[in-house]
């Protein structure tokens, strides 16, 4: 694994706050990530904030980083269930010179372009062709319920008024997979 790649894609996605995109490593592991893609504006996902689990192999960049999102997320190509995506670049159509960042942004486009005709949960997949605004509709009911960006401040604001900067309560909120009590933890172990 090419770790000194993997640190220059982080400190790229680190700069580029205009993607809204973030990385974060989950311990000192490089091989372990949580990621956040900021839901498509015009889409029922919009104002949620969707983690994606990433785990790089030993080949990585040579094969593509396993992911799945950790936000409960209702879409045709994403399981209802364990988070599974379909997404042909995670798997035969990665190329060594794509890297994390544009992973993410792939999944953002994929959020905002459902594919029913290749799903990964054939139950959505079959409500988005039938019945399209009922799909709208859940959909952005999981996103409120689930990616909800106001739950998240709360913590954050309740982190800052413990003493914490508030870039180490979000960065330490995305690695605990938006955990609180576990975010809460590792900002005490690590003052």
């Amino acid at each position: 694994m090419d770790l000194s790649r993997i640190q220059k894609e982080l400190k790229e996605i680190h700069r580029d706050k205009e993607s809204g995109v973030t990385v974060e490593v989950v311990g000192d592991n490089f091989r372990e990530l949580r990621g956040s893609v900021p839901g498509p504006v015009d889409t029922p996902y919009e104002g949620g904030l969707f983690i994606v689990d990433i785990k790089l192999g030993v080949q990585y960049p040579f094969v593509p980083p396993r992911m799945k999102f950790i936000t409960k997320v209702w879409h045709p190509n994403v399981s209802s269930q364990s988070g599974a995506i379909c997404l042909d670049i995670l798997k035969d159509q990665w190329s060594p010179a794509l890297t994390l960042k544009t992973a993410l942004l792939s999944l953002q486009a994929l959020l905002a372009s459902p594919q029913p005709d290749d799903p990964q949960d054939a139950v959505v997949a079959k409500q988005y062709m039938m019945d399209h605004g009922l799909f709208r509709a859940t959909a952005a009911e999981w996103t409120s319920t689930y990616a909800s960006g106001t739950k998240q401040n709360e913590q954050v604001n309740q982190m800052v008024e413990m003493g914490f900067s508030e870039e180490s309560a979000r960065s330490a909120l995305l690695a605990a997979g938006g955990d609180a009590q576990v975010a809460l933890e590792k900002l005490l172990a690590a003052s």
